[in-house]
C-alpha cells in the first residue's frame, strides 16, 4: 500500500471509532503533516482519497469536515465488500458434487451442459484418428506450452472475433480449472488477496484455499455485474494482488459486462497495477448473433490471463483448455512443468483433428440455439411454478438461473430435501465464502425439458414453497 493509502486508512479508522466525529472540521493539511510525519503531497492525496470515498468533505479555502453520512458510508462499505481471511469450503463443495454424481438423479445442480448436446461420436473419431497417426516423437513436440497447431487454431478464432492474441502467449492446460490455478499460481504468494466476485465461482473460493490466500467479494450485481466503485476502494484499502473475474455469462448469476464496463474495468486495473485472470469458459455460449469480446482485447500491458476451454462447447471429459497469458506465458509453462508436466497428447491431436475435419461452428450454432431454447422454458416453467416472492435472475447466454428466495429462507436445507427426493440444486453456500448467499440457489437449465424433468421441477417447487412458507 502507497503511504497516502496507509494515512487513509488510518484517518478512516479514527472516524470510525469516534475520534473525529460526523460534521467535525478535520485537522488542516498543515497540521496532519506535523502530526504523521508524511508530506504536504502525502496528506493532500489521503484527504482527496477519503473525499473521493465518501468519508470527508472538501470546504473551498477552509479545509476537510468528516461526511455527516459516515454511518451510511461505512454500512455501504462494509456491504460492498467482504473479507475473508481463510476460505474453508473444500470439503462442503466436494460433498455437493459428490451427490451430483448418482446416476437415478435429476441434476439442477450439474456444472457442465446437458452431456447428450456434445458431438461424442465426431469427437470420439478425431481420437481415434489421431491415436492411429501418433507419431513416436509426438510427447516432446507437445510438451508446454502445448500443440502448436492446435495454439495456432485457438489465436486464429480469436482473430476471428476482433481479439489479437499471439500463439505464442497460449499455454494448452488441462482443462480450463489448471489454467485458472497456474494463472493464480503465477501473481499471487500466499497470505496475497484476491478480488473476487460476490457470488463468485466456487472453484475461485477452492483455489483461494488451496494455495492460503486471502478473499475480497466485491458487490455484485445480478444483471450489470461487478460494482467497478466498490472494487476501486477495494483495491485502494487492501493490496490486491489479482482479481479472478468472469466478464461474460457470469457463473452463478449470468451477466455479461457491458463493453464499457469491461473497458474501465481495464483501465482500474493498470491504475492499481492488479492482474486480471478471466475466466471465460462460456463465451462461446451467446444467445443471438452478438458474440462478447473478452475484457483482455482491452488490456495492453499484457496483465491479464485470459483462460477457456472446450470444456462447455464441445465435450467435458476431455479436460482441455488454455490460457492466453500475456507477459506471464513462459512463468506459467514453468508452472505446469512442474504439476501436470504436459496435457494429454492424443487429446490435443484429436482437437487439432475435430477443428480441421468437423464443423466445430456448425455444432455452435446448434448448441446455442439449443440452450436458448431450453432456458427459455425453464424460466417459464419456474415463473408458473414459484410464488412471486421467488426472484428469478437470468440473462441471455450460458445455462444457469439464479433464484433469490426470501432472506429469511434456508437454501442448505431446500437442498437436503431435494437431495433426498434425487433432485440435485447449487445451494448458495457454494459461491461465497460466507452465508450471505444462503437464501440463493442456482439451477442448470441445459436438460430439455422431458416429463422427468418437469416432474422434478414441480417437486422443487413444492419443496421451496414449503420452506418459505407459502404450501399449496
Amino acid at each position: 500500500m502507497a503511504k497516502y493509502e496507509q494515512l487513509a486508512a488510518q484517518i478512516r479508522q479514527q472516524i470510525e471509532s469516534g475520534i473525529w466525529r460526523a460534521g467535525e472540521r478535520m485537522p488542516s493539511l498543515r497540521k496532519q503533516t506535523e502530526h504523521s510525519g508524511m508530506s504536504l503531497m502525502t496528506v493532500m492525496h489521503a484527504y482527496q482519497l477519503l473525499e473521493s470515498q465518501g468519508w470527508l468533505i472538501a470546504h473551498p479555502r477552509s479545509g476537510y469536515t468528516v461526511a455527516d453520512n459516515i454511518q451510511n458510508v461505512a454500512e455501504s462499505e462494509k456491504a460492498a465488500v467482504e473479507t475473508a481471511e481463510s476460505v474453508d469450503i473444500n470439503s462442503f463443495i466436494f460433498d455437493v458434487l459428490q451427490a451430483s454424481r448418482k446416476p437415478y438423479m435429476v441434476n439442477f445442480g450439474f456444472a457442465y451442459p446437458d452431456p447428450s448436446l456434445y458431438p461424442r461420436h465426431q469427437v470420439n473419431k478425431s481420437l481415434m484418428h489421431a491415436a492411429r497417426s501418433l507419431p513416436v516423437s509426438n510427447a516432446l513436440d507437445n510438451l508446454p506450452p502445448g500443440n502448436d497447431t492446435l495454439r495456432t487454431m485457438i489465436a486464429q478464432r480469436y482473430a476471428a472475433k476482433g481479439v489479437n492474441i499471439s500463439p505464442d502467449e497460449i499455454v494448452i492446460t488441462a482443462g480450463a480449472l489448471e489454467a485458472l490455478n497456474l494463472s493464480l499460481q503465477a501473481v499471487t504468494r500466499p497470505g496475497d488477496w484476491v478480488v473476487v466476485e460476490s457470488p463468485t465461482f466456487y472453484g475461485a473460493l477452492q483455489s483461494i484455499e488451496r494455495f492460503g490466500l486471502k478473499a475480497l467479494s466485491v458487490r455484485t450485481d445480478p444483471h450489470t455485474g461487478i460494482d467497478l466503485d466498490s472494487l476501486e476502494r477495494a483495491f485502494q484499502s487492501h493490496p490486491v494482488k489479482a482479481c479472478w473475474l468472469m466478464t461474460s455469462h457470469q457463473n452463478p448469476l449470468g451477466f455479461t459486462l457491458t463493453e464499457a464496463k469491461k473497458r474501465r474495468l481495464i483501465a482500474l486495473l493498470q491504475k492499481y497495477q492488479v492482474a486480471l485472470i478471466e475466466d471465460d469458459v462460456y463465451n462461446e455460449l451467446y444467445s443471438g448473433t452478438e458474440q462478447p469480446i473478452p475484457a483482455k482485447t482491452f488490456d495492453t500491458t499484457g496483465n491479464v490471463m485470459l483462460c477457456s476451454s472446450f470444456s462447455k462447447s464441445l465435450v467435458a471429459g476431455y479436460r482441455i483448455g488454455w490460457v492466453a497469458a500475456g507477459k506471464r506465458a513462459l512463468e506459467i509453462q514453468k508452472l505446469q512443468l512442474m504439476s501436470t508436466l504436459t496435457t494429454s497428447v492424443p487429446i490435443q491431436l484429436a482437437l487439432v483433428d475435430y477443428l480441421n475435419t468437423r464443423n466445430y461452428e456448425h455444432h455452435l450454432k446448434q448448441l446455442r440455439r439449443t440452450l436458448d431454447k431450453r432456458k427459455q422454458g425453464m424460466c417459464q416453467l419456474l415463473a408458473r411454478s414459484l410464488p412471486a416472492s421467488v426472484q428469478i435472475i437470468h440473462s441471455e447466454g450460458g445455462y444457469f438461473v439464479w433464484l433469490i428466495l426470501p432472506p429469511q429462507s434456508d437454501a442448505m436445507a431446500i437442498y437436503a430435501q431435494a437431495l433426498a427426493e434425487n433432485i440435485t440444486i447449487a445451494p448458495g453456500n457454494m459461491f461465497s465464502p460466507g452465508s450471505q448467499f444462503n437464501h440463493c440457489l442456482r439451477l442448470n437449465t441445459s436438460f430439455e425439458l422431458d416429463e422427468r424433468h418437469t416432474q422434478a421441477i414441480h417437486q422443487l417447487s413444492r419443496i421451496i414453497q414449503l420452506h418459505i412458507g407459502h404450501p399449496h
